[in-house]
């Protein structure tokens, strides 16, 4: 678990979360725990985070799921490398424009 697959490069991954469990109140700390431990990552919208992993999105998903409500939307996309946004701060805005 969190080893790097032979021969994949890092690339920037996107996680989306949407909470669908009644209440809505779950406990984040060890999903945010999890995402933490990835190589970097990025989270300045609520519930999505930018992820640099060498992980395959299959793996990421498995191992985000040990940590989800079984009602929760999980959504991890793997980035081509293109991206696009505005309005964001200088440092958050620092971060995209390094990894994506």
């Amino acid at each position: 678990m969190g080893r790097p697959h032979r021969g994949q490069a890092a690339s920037v991954g996107h996680i989306h979360r949407q909470l669908r469990a009644a209440g809505g109140g779950q406990d984040d700390d060890p999903l945010l725990d999890y995402l933490t431990t990835l190589e970097d990552w990025w989270h300045y919208l609520a519930r999505t985070w930018v992820v640099v992993t060498s992980k395959y999105a299959t793996l990421l998903r498995a191992e985000l799921g040990e940590h989800l409500h079984p009602d929760d939307l999980l959504l991890v996309v793997k980035s081509g490398g293109v991206g696009a946004w505005a309005g964001f701060p200088e440092r958050p805005d620092a971060w995209l424009r390094r990894h994506v």
